[in-house]
């Protein structure tokens, strides 16, 4: 059995965290989402897809499931892993004066998850006047900081504001519409951008077959070392005497033992004007020449 992926959605107070989490419960894709929320105060249920509710969890006609947190996250969260129906994805809406990267900490340290990364909002109307604010700046960089992904609410992306945020971090930014909602949850299968509503979105894939046993650490220091741009990367590699699966999330990079015999490849997913792909031809070519190298000799 698989391990469910894990992202958490962070961002500071009135960023839009609640705005993205109705689009995701609206328009889910086709999967079970499961969204855990501190409380169900702002979350906007159509009420055509309402199905059920209690004190603690709505049901959606669409497979989803909305439910609050409760005192202890890890509690909650095997709750949802010992239930009947597991979800497809799992997306925890920190509140907006948490530290996204303590509440990520729970799929590091359940085996039954898999860490997708840290989606934090910017408020992009709002975000210049935070930065500097002399009470909570700091708790808006530390949230920026820790981002694998940054999304921009409510206004376009300037070109200030993008050199703001990347001496914070070096997460890539996406701007808020439609067709980055999919990319922020399922990288690895990309929504083409609507050229009438997001001419300014282009993504790029990149897939290679990972058709050579790597020394798991080799492969480990070859994906620390991948060109600029790629902003997600998953997929399975072969080493010596067993699978590897790969998860790459902005600066995170899981490589851990899989049990089955599959199909071996990667692929990446990136923003056009950012990622190359013929660089990353030219990578994985040098990468397979050392493939079984040690890596203490590398």
């Amino acid at each position: 059995m698989t391990g469910i992926p894990l992202t958490v959605i962070g961002g500071y107070l009135g960023a839009g965290k609640t705005t993205l989490i109705n689009q995701i419960l609206r328009d889910p894709q086709g999967k079970r989402y499961l969204v855990m929320v501190n409380d169900f105060g702002a979350i906007n249920v159509d009420a055509s897809l309402l199905a059920s509710a209690d004190e603690d969890t709505i049901q959606l006609s669409n497979g989803c499931v909305c439910c609050t947190m409760g005192a202890d996250l890890f509690l909650a969260i095997g709750d949802v892993l010992d239930g009947d129906m597991r979800p497809d994805h799992i997306v925890i809406e920190a509140s907006g004066i948490a530290d996204p990267a303590k509440i990520a900490n729970v799929a590091v340290a359940e085996p039954d998850l898999v860490y997708q990364g840290i989606i934090t909002v910017v408020d992009g109307a709002n975000i210049l006047d935070q930065l500097v604010d002399r009470f909570v700046g700091d708790q808006v960089r530390d949230q920026i900081r820790v981002a694998d992904l940054i999304y921009v609410s409510k206004t376009e992306l300037s070109d200030h504001l993008s050199m703001q945020l990347t001496t914070i971090s070096k997460a890539p930014i996406l701007e808020s519409d439609a067709a980055t909602i999919e990319m922020l949850l399922s990288p690895s299968t990309p929504k083409a951008p609507n050229p009438t509503t997001a001419p300014h979105t282009a993504y790029t894939k990149w897939f290679t077959e990972a058709d050579v046993a790597f020394n798991r650490n080799t492969l480990i220091y070859a994906l620390q070392n991948r060109p600029e741009g790629v902003f997600r990367m998953k997929g399975f590699v072969r080493a010596e005497t067993r699978m590897l699966s790969v998860h790459v999330v902005g600066a995170h990079i899981d490589v851990t033992t899989f049990p089955n015999d599959v199909e071996t490849g990667l692929v990446a997913i990136g923003l056009a004007s950012e990622m190359n792909p013929q660089d990353l031809n030219k990578w994985w070519a040098k990468a397979k020449e050392k493939a079984l190298t040690p890596y203490s000799m590398l």
